[in-house]
This record gives C-alpha cells, sequence and structure tokens, in this order.
C-alpha cells in the first residue's frame, strides 16, 4: 500500500495524493486519474489503474481536489481552475516527464484543461488523454434555465443524489467558473491520442457527449467506444477492464 502524502499550494491548501513512481528505468508516461464531481481518490477506478500501474511498472499519481476526499478546504470553494491548478502543480512536483491523463465525469473536463496547459507548454508533456464518460461544459447543458437563473443570482442549487444519501449541491462560485471555461463550441487544441469510453445508458452524460468532444479535438488520433449497457459510472468488473486494457493500448 503507497501511503497518501499531503502537498501544500502556495495559499496554504493542503492536497492528499498517492503516488507511485515508475520503475528504474522505464521510460512509460505517468498516469495521471482524475475524479468526477464530488469523488476522490478512493473510488474503483482509481484504485483499479493505480493497482495496474504499479503491477506493471509504470508511474501513476491520484490525487483529492481540495474540498474532497483526504485534502483541506471546502467544496463550496471549488472551482474548475481551482482543481486545474492543484492538478497542474501535482504533475509538476511528481512527474518531470510525459503523462496520460484519464479524467471521470467532470474529471473529464479538468482532463481537457490542464492537457490544453501542459500541451502549450511541451507539446511532448501530454502523450494521451481516457475520458471515461467525460462530461465537458456541463455547467451549459446539465442545468435546467431555472436552475442557471438561481445560480446566476448567486443562490446554490441541490439535486436528488442516485450514489448518497445527501443530495448534490452546485455552487454558484463552481458553476460561474464552469460557463467560463466552455470547450465543446470551438476546437480543442490537443494533438495527442484520445479514448473516450461512454456508457448509452448513462443517465447524467449524454453520450452524445463524447462524439461532440471527439469532433471539437484537433487530434486525428480519437477513438469512442460506447457500451450500450453502460451506466454513468462504468465501474462493473467489465468495464474496468475494458478501461484497464484502453490504458495499456495506448502505451503500446
Amino acid at each position: 500500500m503507497i501511503d497518501t502524502q499531503d502537498h501544500l499550494m502556495p495559499d496554504g491548501r493542503r492536497i492528499a495524493f498517492r503516488f507511485t513512481p515508475a520503475a528504474k528505468g522505464n521510460p512509460a508516461p505517468t498516469l495521471v486519474f482524475l475524479p468526477g464531481y464530488m469523488s476522490d481518490m478512493a473510488g474503483g477506478k482509481a484504485q483499479a489503474v493505480f493497482a495496474r500501474a504499479a503491477a506493471t511498472g509504470r508511474g501513476c499519481l491520484l490525487l483529492d481536489y481540495s474540498g474532497c476526499g483526504e485534502s483541506s478546504g471546502l467544496f463550496a470553494d471549488g472551482t474548475l481552475s481551482l482543481w486545474r491548478e492543484e492538478v497542474l502543480a501535482l504533475i509538476e512536483t511528481c512527474c518531470p516527464g510525459p503523462v496520460i491523463l484519464a479524467g471521470s465525469s467532470m474529471g473529464g473536463w479538468l482532463m481537457l484543461l490542464a492537457g490544453l496547459e501542459l500541451g502549450a507548454k511541451d507539446s511532448g508533456r501530454l502523450a494521451g488523454l481516457v475520458g471515461i464518460a467525460a462530461a465537458p461544459d456541463f455547467t451549459d447543458w446539465g442545468y435546467t434555465e431555472e436552475q442557471k437563473a438561481d445560480l446566476s443570482a448567486g443562490r446554490p442549487i441541490y439535486e436528488d443524489n442516485p450514489y448518497g444519501p445527501e443530495p448534490t449541491p452546485t455552487h454558484p462560485g463552481f458553476w460561474r467558473d464552469g460557463q467560463a471555461s466552455r470547450l465543446l463550441d470551438a476546437e480543442i487544441a490537443i494533438d495527442c491520442p484520445v479514448r473516450l469510453i461512454h456508457g448509452q445508458a448513462d443517465p447524467d452524460v449524454p453520450w452524445q457527449t463524447s462524439l461532440r468532444l471527439a469532433e471539437a479535438l484537433r487530434s486525428a488520433d480519437v477513438q469512442v467506444h460506447l457500451i450500450k449497457d453502460g451506466d454513468h459510472r462504468l465501474s462493473r468488473e467489465a468495464d474496468i477492464a475494458l478501461l484497464l486494457a484502453t490504458i495499456d493500448r495506448l502505451y503500446g
């Protein structure tokens, strides 16, 4: 078991992470897993990719965004921009070479935002992307006009949560930042190989979102894998096996 460590951001935020380095002499890119909204590195997909990386001698980085899991802070203060900053800081600290970013749901949006910044600084740093029910721009298409009006007026909204006992909150700061971070209506300047996995029985993120994303990406090496009976979580044994096989193939 790799112990959880803490990374201190300049403003004192304490970001919990787990990191396993590549085996000595292994030049393979480090996999960075980005969990979804209100999720953390203890989830089944994160644990599975971390275990596969350790078993194959590859590097892997997991983290909890501020306000989530074992990290400090309040979830109500979280935004995509804040969490992207944390992701990039951990990559800078732990991963000096190329990385593959894998993002689940909202993590798929963060994957794109972090990937754009990494690629802009050094095109060789971004070796691949893997989206699992990726949800870019969900602040735009994921809410009713009434909900958007509440958020725009500074009022949080709360929705039924099928995955836990507490309602799912969306806070105005997160929503405003998300609206400023939308990507799907223009070319996304990412050129690395991209693999997108999406369930067609996903009740939260329409599977057509992955097709829109594939079209918007500048890369010519984009593949979309649709699972007809797949739900949003894609955490069944067969789903996780597909995720691991997809990552393995990216490594060649």
